[in-house]
């Protein structure tokens, strides 16, 4: 091995073997709590929401970056709506086109009740007229057998008479018809009334599609990752962007037993981190676990390792998160500190210090 080598695994080795040292002397140090207290070793986490798309398509364009704060229903990016748009000028020229034959048959079942009013005419003028050429035949009978009249003229008056009785049922099948014409006439209007339904059934559907093509913000918070870029196809609930609430920021410790029995929720809490130890943080219990579970490797509980414990999650008041929401941070380490017994004082190294 050459000396370049050599010394570079002695630095290294030299370097954790520092790190250790620190962390015990740190622990050693560290001001002893009594059984009024618990604490345990965790990291800051944040509730995590993803903008996913509805229905797949194209990314048009992404309107935020990486670490942007961004408001509740802010529009974060859009999706390509261009066939969405064709179809909807589509179904808007169906629906004027359902409207337009809508009015035509409208139009007609007026005509056609014009027409049968007509026909209603013609046929009382039909039956008036059979009336008369009847008595006139019967008149002609009575004097042909009283031989007043020819036998000619009882004929010409008998023919009348028939031909009246078959203008009167024409005059009624015209009415017939013409009511028939009114029925298809009336259909034709619902047929329209139909198309306009559906057309318009269409069009809100399209528009609530087109509305989906703007990609919201569930809630505020911050941009963690641009999951796409424009220009790339999702499919159906394809993740786009994921954002980070820090305003919902927490950390999950694990407590034994014989701690977490004594864990209320609503507790008062304090939090420190690792990176800047001089700020005690508040917080608050906000969740305690009421099945326990094995101890995640990289936990440390007060009394070492346990091999069941229950996870508890202390939520740092939101009212202090949005006044020093860029200096939020998630995934980093620290220790929470929960008081079991409400009627112990704080000690004064865990008394409330912010910046």
């Amino acid at each position: 091995m050459s000396a370049s080598k050599k010394r570079t695994v002695y630095i290294g080795v030299a370097a954790v073997v520092i790190a250790v040292i620190v962390y015990v002397l740190w622990m050693q140090m560290r001001p002893e709590l009594d059984d009024g207290f618990a604490y345990s070793n965790g990291r800051l986490e944040a509730t995590e929401v993803d903008v996913s798309t509805k229905a797949a398509g194209r990314i048009r364009q992404i309107l935020v970056n990486e670490g942007d704060f961004v408001e509740a229903n802010q529009v974060v990016a859009q999706m390509d709506t261009e066939t969405l748009e064709a179809k909807l000028a589509q179904s808007k020229a169906q629906l004027a086109g359902a409207h337009s034959a809508k009015d035509t048959a409208i139009a007609l079942v007026a005509q056609r009740e014009a027409d049968h009013a007509m026909a209603e005419a013609t046929v009382g003028q039909r039956k008036t007229e059979l009336a008369l050429a009847q008595k006139t035949q019967q008149r002609s009978q009575a004097l042909l057998a009283q031989r007043a009249t020819s036998a000619q003229q009882a004929d010409n008056d008998m023919a009348q008479y028939r031909n009246a009785k078959a203008m009167v049922a024409v005059a009624e099948a015209q009415m017939a018809a013409v009511q028939a014409g009114i029925q298809a006439a009336k259909s034709q209007v619902a047929q329209a009334d139909a198309s306009i339904l559906a057309a318009e059934a269409v069009i809100a559907s399209l528009e609530s599609e087109l509305k989906e093509g703007d990609l919201i913000a569930p809630r505020a918070g911050r941009v963690q990752y641009r999951v796409a870029q424009p220009g790339e196809v999702v499919g159906n609930g394809g993740k786009v962007l994921s954002l980070v609430d820090v305003g919902d920021v927490y950390m999950t410790i694990f407590l034994p037993e014989a701690q977490a029995g004594r864990v209320a929720l609503g507790a008062q809490a304090r939090v420190i981190i690792d990176a800047v130890p001089q700020y005690v943080i508040p917080a608050e219990v906000s969740y305690v676990s009421s099945v326990a579970q094995f101890t995640p490797k990289m936990v440390e509980t007060q009394d070492e390792r346990q091999k069941l414990t229950f996870r508890v999650k202390v939520r740092i008041d939101p009212a202090l998160l949005e006044k020093h929401m860029e200096h939020v941070k998630t995934g980093v380490p620290g220790v929470a500190y929960i008081r079991l017994d409400e009627s112990r004082e704080w000690p004064e190294h865990l008394e409330v210090k912010l910046p």
